[in-house]
Formats: structure tokens, C-alpha cells, sequence
């Protein structure tokens, strides 16, 4: 006799709705009820939606969004920042929170001590602030190598397991990382290579890549990281900006089934020398061979650049900013109180090493002496599923427009994710259905929503697996860090709070950058900006936040001119100036906007035809043409979704055009 699965499911639901009246009304204790139910696997996404919604609805709002996730008092005192609430007397997160703020040297003492962080000499504090609080000098009288750090477990424990479609896993410990970026470090200095000389490495994350990232760090060398996304024009640009003298990158990246030719791009980019890392008999590889396996790490100053990435800013060039060998000590301690990570864990996290969650997945990781798990594809297809079920990953990361296209294929579905322990998500705004969703492909597990930036070395505002999830939302600042909210286009003084507007970050803090290399850094972060109660100028980043009840945010995208299009920043002057170029093009204006108000932005862009005519506008192939300038000056995952044909554009006083004026129209449609 066969059983009828949807029957089941309708007598297993009526069962819960039965077992659960002996919780009362209490909404929370009957979800969490729900959730921790050795059946919550077998229920359908429809069903589970459908409890969630009956069960909350009458939420009383000053006790915040409504949860997808409650944590047990259990796993509360076996997380992280369970046992650091415990150690220092705080009854929860939000205390704990504070003291980070208000002990802010005791704070990151603890977190180097936790981490056990490396040092050839102790520092004689953690900030000097005789320039101000914004202006530290960190770790001052220490010497280091942050590298030193990631090798601090046995070297027999995993260290990499990679995956690619329809391949069997592979593993490679601690030692054979040591040994692999040792022999990049050595080959370095054979290639005569000198400490401070700058290195271009434009790369998927593979055991090779993390290996060559940490080897040219090892030697006293300087990473450049660029998006291997990147057209021509913008990888010759970077290249420039970071004076660069050699490249590391992969010849051809496979995706989907398809080719690449990464290998001809950077070619057409520079004429320094490329080591093509996937070439199996090309001399840097032949080079390495040769190599030994020990290798003894140049000691520098904590504040000695250690990698320079980019993010684009408001004026059309990108920003170069230099992270220095105290950056991974913010990235790794995030990892350990926001993402949980702990020794052992197998963190995934689909990027690169040209965005900063490349670098901070890698740090973050070994720090924490967990493993890093790397799928060499696109994370779309059943064969990205398959390998965060073999590999057992324990920590997700993701963009959200990753998530949305899971729900529409249906492709996750089939797989056992039941080993994760949490996701996180960054990069872009959050659709809380689709958050929802993500939580039950794991039978319910925690989402850390994760906010921050290149120049922040990670997260200003996230959450913890000690708090309720709620879908898209955040409910902590990042710890020793502050954030003040102030109204948008207000005089306001930065002792003023308000309940939206544009985010500020209150100084100092490890990970925060402290130079720019193409830019003036005081005046990009600090110029012109309000200054707290004690006199110190708040930090400027540029997001909308809104305080929701109970201690809780919600991200309401850029409050400048960047957008953030498929986890990548890039400014409104950037895509202007690629569409200017068009002949049928008098002037435009770009413009990012969340789908469905709450999803990943899409581009628009506002355009003032040469001819006045928008007859060619409309056309389908003048949107195609658009894109494929885009593709070829830009980046190829910059896609236009909408054009729109204006008059004029909209203006200030002093001649700037008013995008934000441009983005009300849209989402007031």
C-alpha cells in the first residue's frame, strides 16, 4: 500500500497543532517547538510558511520582527559568544555588546588572546590615538606576520577540501597549505621580488590561489585583488592604481560547462609578467617545484600593507584601500562571534579573491582553525548542492540573489544540508520570504545577516546565533564597533539618534582602514561629517538603516551614489561615464533599486537622448547595445534591467544631479 505523502504531512501538522496547545499562546515557544521537531525535515516549504505566518500573526511589534529561528538556551552557552557573555558577566548579547564599546582595548585584548594571534613581539597597546581616535596607530611596538596565525592548529587537520562537478572531493591538511604557500614564498624571492613590491592576483579561490595569497603575504609582499569578473579596462586600471609588478591569475575558468578566457583579458590589460597559475608546465610552475618546503616569514609592522583591494566610491575611480596584517584579526573575530566559527567547522563561501570575502573567508577560517571548502564552478546547479552535502559544510555564506534563484529552480531541495549550523548572508538587501526559505533548506537554521565593507575589514552591524533570526533583518552593531543612525539631509550633531537615516560608525576599531592609496582618507570618511559628544568625528559609509523594535535593524541600501549590483560596489559615475560614450546618449544617470522593494537591486538607468527622441530608447536592441558596453568596459555581471528616457535630469543647486530623486520615482511607482 502506498502512503500518501500530502496526507502525512496534513496528519503530522494536526498532531503539532495538538502537541503544542500545552505552550498556550506563546507564538515563540510553540515555533521553536516546531523547529526543533525530528520531523521538520519531511514538511513542505508551503506548509512550514503557512505555520509560521498563523503563528505570528498578531506579533506585537515592540517585541520586534517576528522569528524563523529561536535558539536553545543549550546552544546559546555552547556558541562563542555564549561562553564571552558568560566569562564577562553579561546577561546578553546586547550587554555584551556594549562593554565591547566601552572597554574597547580589554575587548580586542581578549579577541587576540582568543584567536591566538601571533606576535615576534607583544604590542605595547592596542590603539594610540595621540592623532585622535580616528586616526590610530594599531598594535603599536608589535612585529608580525599574519600568516604565522593561520597555521596554529595540527597539521594533520584538514585545512582545504575542493570540489568541482562531477569530481570526488578533495583534502588537503594544515601542513600541505604550509608547505604549498612556503614554496610560493620562496619562488617569490627567486623571481626577485622585494619586500613592499605589489602583486596582482586575479583568481577563484582554489587550494593553489589561497596558497599563492598567503605566500606572497608570507613574504613581506603586497596582494592586489581584482574580481576576475573585471573587463580589460578596469583590470589595466587596477593594476595601475596599485603599481603593480607581476600578475598571478588563472588562464581559463570554467563555469557552468562553459570556458573562459581570463588569461586572454589580463593580456589585453598589461604587459607585466602573468603567471598563469592552472598552466601545469609553465615556468612559475616549474619554478615551484624547485622549491623548498620551509620558509621563514618576514616580520613587519602591524600596520605594513599586507593586501589592497578595491571599492568604488562616488567620482567614477575606484578606491584603493590597503589592508594591513591587523585586518584579518577583525575578519577572523567576526567570524567567531557573528558566524560562529569554531575548530573543525567547514566553512563555504561562493567568491573570490578580488571581492573581500575572498581574503576574509580565508583568514576568518584558518584563524578559527576550521576548513575551507571550495567548489571550482558556479554555485547554481545541483552540482554546488551535492558538494555542500559531501563536504559537510557547517557555515554557508551567500548573496541573496543566490537564494532566490534556488527557490525558483527548486534546485537545493533534494539535498541533505541538515550539517550546517548556520548561514550568512551579505552583499546585498535580504528578501525575507526568500530568507525563509533558505533556513528551511536546513530544517531550520539561523541566518547571520552581515553588513560592512572593503574599508571596514567586515561587518559594522550583523547577528548572532544567541539571538532570535528574524528574515532579513539584524540584531546586533558588530562587536567593538558603535553605529549612530542620522536623519538623511539633517544638520543634525552626531549625539542625535535617529530611527532612519544614514549609518555612521563610531571609532576606533580594528579592520577599520586607515589609508587610501588613490584618495584623501580623512576627507572620504571623515570631511565635512558630524562629530559624537566627545568631539570625535563619526565615520561616513554611506548605507540607510532603519531601527525596527526590540534592538533589531533593517538595511534600506546606499544612502550615496554606490550601487551594489550582485555583491560588487560600483558608483552611478562609473556606469555613466561607460554610457555616455553612446552616440544616442546626451546624458544619464544610474540608479540602483531593490526588486520587489526588498530584493537585490536592480540597475536602471535614466537617459537624455542626443536627438530628443525616445523613439530608440524603447527599442529592445538599444538595451542590448547598452549591455554589451557595459559587459566590455565594466563587468559582464552589470546587467541593465530598465531604461528610462527623461527631459532633463534633476539638479542641485551647484549643477550635481540627484539620483536619490530619480530612485523615489521608481519605488513610488
Amino acid at each position: 500500500m502506498e502512503i500518501d505523502e500530502d496526507e502525512l504531512e496534513r496528519e503530522l501538522l494536526e498532531d503539532f497543532y495538538e502537541d503544542s496547545k500545552a505552550l498556550q499562546a506563546d507564538p515563540l515557544k510553540r515555533w521553536q517547538h516546531f523547529i526543533s521537531s525530528e520531523m521538520v525535515g519531511f514538511y513542505l516549504f508551503e506548509s512550514c510558511q503557512k505555520v509560521w505566518t498563523e503563528l505570528f500573526t498578531g506579533w506585537p511589534p515592540q517585541q520586534g520582527p517576528a522569528p524563523c529561528w529561536v535558539p536553545e538556551e543549550s546552544s546559546i552557552s555552547e556558541s562563542n559568544v555564549g561562553q564571552w557573555m558568560s566569562e564577562l558577566g553579561c546577561e546578553n548579547v546586547s550587554a555584551l555588546h556594549q562593554w565591547s564599546i566601552e572597554n574597547r582595548e580589554s575587548f580586542w585584548e581578549q579577541a587576540i588572546d582568543e584567536l591566538d594571534i601571533a606576535f615576534r613581539e607583544e604590542p605595547a597597546a592596542i590603539f594610540e590615538n595621540t592623532a585622535g581616535p580616528h586616526q590610530p596607530q594599531l598594535l603599536p611596538g608589535a612585529q608580525m606576520n599574519i600568516v604565522e596565525s593561520c597555521f596554529q592548529t595540527s597539521d594533520d587537520q584538514i585545512a582545504v577540501i575542493t570540489g568541482q562537478p562531477d569530481s570526488d572531493l578533495q583534502y588537503r591538511s594544515y601542513g600541505e597549505l604550509r608547505a604549498a604557500t612556503n614554496r610560493v614564498s620562496n619562488a617569490l624571492i627567486e623571481l626577485g621580488l622585494q619586500q613592499g613590491d605589489r602583486v596582482g592576483v586575479i583568481m577563484p579561490i582554489t587550494f593553489e590561489s589561497i596558497a599563492i595569497y598567503l605566500g606572497i603575504i608570507q613574504a613581506g609582499l603586497v596582494a592586489v585583488s581584482i574580481a576576475d569578473s573585471f573587463a580589460a579596462p578596469e583590470i589595466q586600471n587596477r593594476l595601475k592604481i596599485a603599481d603593480a609588478q607581476a600578475v598571478f591569475a588563472y588562464q581559463i575558468l570554467t563555469r557552468a560547462g562553459k570556458d573562459f578566457d581570463l588569461g586572454k583579458r589580463i593580456q589585453q590589460a598589461t604587459d607585466l609578467p602573468i603567471h598563469f597559475v592552472d598552466e601545469a608546465d609553465s615556468d612559475w610552475n616549474r619554478l615551484l617545484q624547485q622549491q623548498s618546503n620551509e620558509f621563514a616569514p618576514v616580520i613587519a609592522s602591524p600596520m605594513a600593507a599586507i593586501n589592497i583591494l578595491f571599492s568604488s566610491g562616488t567620482t567614477g575611480a575606484p578606491k584603493a584601500i590597503p589592508w594591513n596584517h591587523t585586518t584579518p584579526i577583525k575578519c577572523a573575530l567576526d567570524g567567531h562571534l557573528h558566524q560562529n566559527l569554531q575548530p573543525g567547522d567547514v566553512v563555504a563561501w561562493p567568491t573570490n579573491l578580488g571581492w573581500m570575502m575572498g581574503p576574509w573567508l580565508i583568514f576568518a577560517t584558518l584563524i578559527n582553525k576550521g576548513t575551507i571548502a571550495v567548489y571550482d564552478d558556479a554555485p547554481f546547479g545541483e552540482g554546488f548542492g551535492q558538494f555542500v552535502q559531501d563536504a559537510r559544510v557547517n557555515m554557508l555564506g551567500l548573496v541573496p540573489s543566490m537564494v532566490r534563484l534556488w527557490r525558483s529552480s527548486q534546485t537545493m531541495e533534494s539535498f541533505d544540508w541538515s550539517h550546517i549550523k548556520c548561514f550568512s548572508s551579505t552583499g546585498e538587501a535580504s528578501n525575507a520570504e526568500d530568507m525563509f526559505y533558505l533556513s528551511w533548506l536546513s530544517d531550520f537554521k539561523p541566518i547571520i545577516e552581515y553588513c560592512g565593507g572593503t574599508e571596514i575589514g567586515g561587518g559594522y552591524i550583523s547577528s548572532t546565533v544567541a539571538q532570535p533570526n528574524a528574515p532579513a533583518t539584524f540584531s546586533t552593531p558588530a562587536f567593538g564597533l558603535d553605529v549612530k543612525i542620522l536623519a538623511v539631509d539633517s544638520n543634525d550633531s552626531g549625539d542625535n539618534d535617529a530611527e532612519e537615516g544614514e549609518l555612521f560608525l563610531v571609532p576606533p576599531s580594528l579592520g577599520l582602514s586607515t589609508e587610501l592609496l588613490n584618495r584623501d582618507h580623512h576627507e572620504t570618511y571623515f570631511g565635512g561629517g558630524p562629530v559624537d559628544s566627545d568631539g570625535v568625528p563619526l565615520r561616513r559609509h554611506g548605507d540607510y538603516f532603519r531601527k525596527l523594535a526590540n534592538g533589531y535593524y533593517a538595511a534600506g541600501g546606499r544612502a550615496d551614489d554606490t550601487m551594489n549590483l550582485g555583491g560588487i560596489k560600483v558608483s552611478s559615475v562609473e556606469i555613466e561615464k561607460v554610457i555616455n560614450q553612446m552616440a544616442e546618449v546626451s546624458e544619464s544617470a544610474a540608479v540602483a533599486v531593490p526588486r520587489d522593494q526588498t530584493g537585490p537591486d536592480q540597475l536602471v538607468v535614466f537617459v537624455v537622448p542626443t536627438d530628443g527622441s525616445t523613439e530608440s530608447l524603447a527599442d529592445e536592441s538599444f538595451l542590448q547595445k547598452m549591455n554589451a558596453l557595459i559587459k566590455e568596459n565594466l563587468n559582464p555581471l552589470f546587467k541593465i534591467g530598465q531604461i528610462v528616457a527623461k527631459d532633463s535630469l534633476p539638479r542641485t543647486a551647484s549643477n550635481k544631479v540627484m539620483r536619490r530623486l530619480l530612485r523615489d520615482e521608481l519605488l513610488n511607482q
